[in-house]
């Protein structure tokens, strides 16, 4: 089950997850995952990547970040968001966020 998370309350929600993982696609359509934390202030996720999270975001703008929520079955929050790269610096600009719960089987 997903809940839809207003771009508007990104801010709020994101009090509770301080970092995330990055993921990002390289020229070889292969994902690359970075645990990272973010700062989210004017509207955007702000980070610094490593070397190949840059090169794949200023080649491929559209990135996910997921949060994970810090206690077991808790919902992660999911965010899909266009990159810009500017130096070492990179802000996210969230278009879509859902808090989703975990897969649950018994």
């Amino acid at each position: 089950m997903s809940v839809v998370v207003p771009v508007e309350e990104l801010a709020a929600a994101l009090v509770d997850y301080p970092w995330g993982y990055l993921v990002t696609v390289g020229n070889e359509h292969r994902s690359h995952v970075l645990a990272i934390p973010t700062d989210f202030h004017d509207g955007a996720l702000h980070l610094r990547g490593g070397r190949s999270a840059m090169a794949n975001m200023a080649a491929h703008p559209n990135v996910t970040m997921v949060f994970p929520h810090p206690a077991a079955g808790g919902y992660s929050l999911i965010v899909d968001g266009v990159a810009t790269v500017d130096g070492q610096y990179v802000a996210v600009s969230p278009q879509h966020a859902i808090l989703h719960r975990p897969a649950i089987s018994e």
